[in-house]
């Protein structure tokens, strides 16, 4: 492996990594608190994290080891079943950003109607319209042979291997399923997300003249106490501000380059650097990882679910150990009674 590759390759360990771990805790906590297993959008998380726990099992080692050894590291048939489950999860992780997104913005604007409005049935009409989406692209490209091993990105992915008179249709078909996919999804996020933003940004708006007006009215406050209240409003600004940052950003930044790395590839054949086109699709992978933080495990109701079983553990263990102890303690006690009663006998 040539000394360019190991930085990453170091990324894509570190990403395999986060996005195991990160995703399986995601999923217990999804199984330990009922709570969460009650609300809609915790149906399209657990698609989610299947999706990134599939995709982190099974390509992104291949990408590893198509790096070491900088060709095919299966049969032909393996690596069109591994670049089918490609196209199939990441194509549906992206659409249940979108109807995470939609949820959210059912939530937050009408959030008196939000039950009626989102049910159970509902998010698994879209769930199952996010499966028939991806599977309908994913098995278009297999039964095509458009998926194959790519050197350019040193993963079994999108690929047209067969002879020069297909690379039209290649062309369309790539076009449309990063238009009904990665576009389609950003269009969502950004028209959703921005709403919630501003649906936000008018209730902080009307939280900010009651403060002011109630501080007017306290002309004996402490102006320490003026200044906190005044630093909370532009806290609670910014926080509203980050998290939309944060949910879009992350799409942008982790999937755009691999998306606009794609068309160009296709169009003007033989200008993309490999080292490139394998940095963009571990910039895609990495996505997987930052999942689990984003929609997840910064939220309130999972990190007290993340320390409720930490607590848990620790207390088991302290109470294993304790028992221990007393066990031992015993067993101390009984040894030494033993010569006693025997000096007693002989006496």
């Amino acid at each position: 492996m040539p000394i360019a590759d190991i930085p990453v390759f170091v990324f894509v360990v570190v990403v395999i990594v986060v996005s195991l771990l990160s995703n399986v805790v995601v999923l217990i906590c999804f199984l330990y608190n009922q709570e969460i297993r009650k609300q809609v959008p915790g149906l399209f998380i657990l698609n989610l994290t299947f999706c990134n726990l599939f995709l982190t099992v099974s390509t992104m080692p291949l990408t590893l080891v198509g790096l070491i050894n900088k060709g095919n590291p299966g049969s032909s048939g393996f690596c069109q079943t591994v670049g089918f489950l490609d196209t199939f999860l990441t194509t549906n992780s992206m659409l249940s950003m979108g109807a995470l997104s939609i949820d959210r913005w059912v939530a937050v604007v009408f959030p008196l109607s939000y039950h009626s409005r989102i049910r159970h049935r509902d998010a698994v009409i879209a769930l199952a319209y996010t499966w028939i989406h991806s599977l309908s692209f994913a098995t278009v490209a297999t039964c095509l042979s458009w998926v194959g091993y790519h050197h350019i990105y040193a993963s079994c992915t999108l690929c047209n291997a067969r002879a020069s008179d297909t690379q039209t249709q290649f062309i369309i078909y790539t076009v449309v399923l990063h238009s009904l996919t990665f576009l389609l999804t950003l269009i969502v996020l950004c028209v959703t997300y921005l709403k919630v933003l501003k649906v936000a940004r008018f209730h902080c708006k009307r939280i900010d003249v009651i403060t002011m007006q109630t501080l007017l009215l306290l002309v004996d406050i402490h102006p320490s106490v003026r200044q906190r209240c005044l630093d909370e409003q532009r806290q609670r600004r910014q926080r509203a501000t980050k998290k939309i940052s944060t949910f879009i950003g992350t799409f942008v930044v982790c999937f755009s380059p691999y998306v606009i790395t794609r068309i160009v590839e296709i169009l003007t054949p033989g200008h993309i650097s490999p080292h490139w086109g394998v940095l963009s699709k571990c910039l895609a992978y990495s996505k997987a990882a930052c999942d689990p933080f984003v929609y997840s495990l910064l939220r309130n109701q999972y990190r007290k679910t993340c320390s409720d079983l930490a607590n848990k553990i620790l207390k088991r263990r302290s109470f294993n150990s304790s028992v221990r102890r007393v066990e031992n303690g015993r067993t101390n006690d009984t040894n030494n009674t033993k010569p006693i009663v025997k000096g007693l006998a002989i006496a």
